[in-house]
C-alpha cells in the first residue's frame, strides 16, 4: 500500500517538466521562425534553426519519447521547409513538400543508418542465442575471489563486448542482471560499496570504450555518417582504433584506480566466488550450436571490420549487412525474424535517421556554416591554433552534455556545426576529417549525471548506489578524461596527423 505513495510525488515534477520543456520547445520554434531574417541567413536557414532548437530542448527535457519527437521533427522539417525557398537555388520558388520530403528522409539513405540497424540485429543475436551472457561467465570464471580482480573482470567483459556487441545499451544490459547474480549468490549486501562499485565500474566502461571503438556505439556513426555525406569520405575500424583505443587503454586504467578508491569494498576477498560464477556457467549448460556459429560470424565480422582498406575495400556497412543476412538465413543463421525483432529499438534506428537528416539539412540550407561563424567570431576561433580549438570545443561540449540523455541526439545536434566550425576557421592545415573524430570521441563522456546515458540509467536502475556517487566518481572521471584530452592534443594526436596536415 505504500509503494504507489512513495513513487508518485517525483512523478508529478517530471511530468511538469516534460510538458513546460515542450510548451517551450514550440515557442522557440515559433519565435525563431517569425524573427527577422538574419544577414547572411537564408529563409530555409533559419527555419532549420527553429526546428534545432526545437529538438535541443525536446531531447534535453525528454518532452517526448525520442522515436516521437523523431517523427515529429520529421514532419516539422517537410511542412516548414516546403513554404520557404531552397537555399541551393537563390531566386527559387518554395521548396515545396516533395523537396522538403526527400531533404526529411534524407538520413533514411545514410550507410551508418543501416549499419545502426545491423547493430541492432547483432545485440539481437547475442541476446537470443545467451552467447553475450557466456562470454561474460566465461571470462569471470577465470578470475580470483578478490574483490578487486572481479571489478577488472567485469572490465575486461565490457571491453570484449565492445567488439562484438555493437551496442551500449545492449551491453550494459546485458551486463547488469550478471552484475546482480554475481551479488546475489556472492550474498553481499544490495547498497554495499561493493555492489555499488561493480555496477557503476561496468556502465563506465562501456562508455570508456565507446571511444575507442567505432562499432561500439550508435553516436560514432552520426559522425561518419556527416563525413562521408559532407567529404565523400569515410574513416575505417581501423583508423579510429588507432585515434582512439590508446586513450580508452589510459582510461580504463585511471577508472579502475579511480573506482576502487573512491568506492573501496567492504571486503577484500568473496569466499567461494569463483566457485559460483563458475556453477553459473555449469548451468547454462555447453554451447549450443548457434552460439558456435554466431560466435564465428562475429569474430569473422570483426576479421573484415578491422582490415577495411588494408585487405579489402569492403566498408563497415556493407560486411556487416552481409552477416546480418547469414544470420537470418535458414539452417545457416542462429535466429528467424520473429525472433530478431523482439524488443528491436525501431525507435533508435529512427531517430538515429532523423538525427542525420536533421544536420545535412542545417548544411544545405546554410544554417550550420552561419551559426559556425557566429562561434567563431565570438569565441575567437578564427586564428586560433588547433589545440586551443580542441580544447574550448571540448569543454562546450562536456557542458552541454549535461543536459542531454543521449549521445545520439548530442551528436546529430553538434557535429554539423563542429564542421562547419572547423570549416569557418583561418588555422592553417586543420584536419577538419580528423578533428570531427576527436570531437565525436568527447560527446561519448556521458560520465556525471546518470541521465547523461541510457546505460547510465540501467545502471542506476539497479538500485545499488545513490546518483551522488554516480555523479561525485563521474566527476572525477571526466577530469581525467581531460587532462588525458590535454596530454594526446600535445602529442599523440597531432604526431599521427589527426589535428593538422602538413602545410
Amino acid at each position: 500500500m505504500n509503494a504507489p505513495a512513495a513513487t508518485a510525488p517525483p512523478a508529478a515534477p517530471a511530468s511538469l517538466v516534460k510538458r513546460a520543456g515542450l510548451v517551450a520547445a514550440f515557442v522557440a520554434l515559433l519565435v525563431i521562425t517569425w524573427l527577422p531574417g538574419a544577414a547572411g541567413l537564408p529563409p530555409a536557414g533559419q527555419v532549420m534553426l527553429a526546428i534545432l532548437a526545437f529538438a535541443v530542448i525536446v531531447w534535453m527535457t525528454e518532452a517526448l519519447d525520442y522515436a516521437v519527437s523523431a517523427v515529429v521533427i520529421g514532419a516539422l522539417m517537410i511542412f516548414l521547409l516546403a513554404f520557404v525557398p531552397d537555399a541551393a537555388k537563390p531566386g527559387s520558388a518554395d521548396m515545396g513538400t516533395g523537396a522538403a520530403l526527400g531533404l526529411a528522409l534524407s538520413g533514411f539513405s545514410s550507410s551508418a543508418v543501416a549499419l545502426v540497424a545491423a547493430a541492432c540485429f547483432i545485440a539481437a543475436a547475442m541476446t537470443a542465442t545467451g552467447l553475450d551472457r557466456r562470454i561474460a561467465l566465461v571470462v569471470l570464471s577465470k578470475v580470483q575471489a578478490r574483490t578487486n580482480h572481479i571489478v577488472i573482470g567485469a572490465m575486461v567483459v565490457g571491453f570484449l563486448l565492445s567488439f562484438i556487441v555493437p551496442s551500449t545499451t545492449a551491453r550494459v544490459a546485458c551486463l547488469m542482471p550478471i552484475m546482480m547474480g554475481f551479488i546475489l549468490a556472492f550474498k553481499v549486501d544490495k547498497r554495499s560499496r561493493f555492489a555499488a562499485l561493480l555496477v557503476i565500474t561496468a556502465a563506465q566502461t562501456a562508455s570508456v570504450w565507446n571511444v575507442g571503438i567505432k562499432t561500439a556505439a550508435a553516436q560514432n556513426m552520426v559522425a561518419v555518417g556527416f563525413l562521408e555525406k559532407q567529404f565523400g569520405t569515410t574513416i575505417t575500424w581501423t583508423e579510429w582504433f588507432i585515434a582512439g583505443a590508446p586513450f580508452s587503454a589510459l582510461l580504463s586504467v585511471a577508472l579502475y584506480f579511480i573506482m576502487t578508491r573512491m568506492l573501496k569494498p567492504e571486503m577484500s576477498e568473496i569466499a567461494g566466488g569463483r566457485a559460483t560464477i563458475r556453477a553459473q556457467l555449469e548451468a547454462i549448460g555447453p554451447m549450443s550450436g548457434r552460439e558456435w556459429k554466431l560466435l564465428l560470424l562475429v569474430l569473422a565480422l570483426l576479421g573484415f571490420w578491422s582490415t577495411e582498406k588494408v585487405l579489402h575495400d569492403f566498408d563497415t556497412s556493407s560486411t556487416t549487412i552481409a552477416a546480418i543476412a547469414l544470420m537470418l538465413l535458414p539452417r545457416v543463421g542462429v535466429m528467424d525474424w520473429k525472433e530478431s525483432q523482439r524488443g528491436f529499438p525501431w525507435g533508435t534506428v529512427v531517430l538515429f535517421a532523423v538525427g542525420i537528416s536533421v544536420g545535412t539539412a542545417l548544411l544545405r540550407t546554410e544554417a550550420a556554416p552561419w551559426l559556425a561563424r557566429l562561434i567563431v567570431e565570438n569565441l575567437g576561433l578564427q586564428n586560433a591554433s588547433a589545440f586551443a580549438i580542441l580544447m574550448i570545443l571540448s569543454l562546450f561540449l562536456i557542458v552541454i552534455h549535461l543536459g542531454f540523455a543521449s549521445a545520439t541526439a548530442l551528436a546529430s545536434t553538434m557535429i554539423p556545426i563542429v564542421i562547419s566550425v572547423l570549416g569557418a576557421v583561418s588555422t592553417p592545415g586543420i584536419n577538419v576529417i580528423g578533428m570531427t573524430m576527436l570531437l565525436q570521441f568527447v560527446i561519448s563522456f556521458g560520465f556525471i549525471l546518470p541521465v547523461n546515458a541510457p546505460q547510465n540509467m540501467i545502471a542506476y536502475g539497479t538500485d545499488t548506489f545513490e546518483a551522488r556517487d554516480f555523479v561525485r566518481t563521474g566527476l572525477v572521471i571526466t577530469l581525467v578524461a581531460m587532462l588525458l584530452l590535454v596530454i594526446f592534443a600535445l602529442t599523440y594526436w597531432p604526431w599521427m596527423g589527426y589535428m593538422t596536415k602538413p602545410i
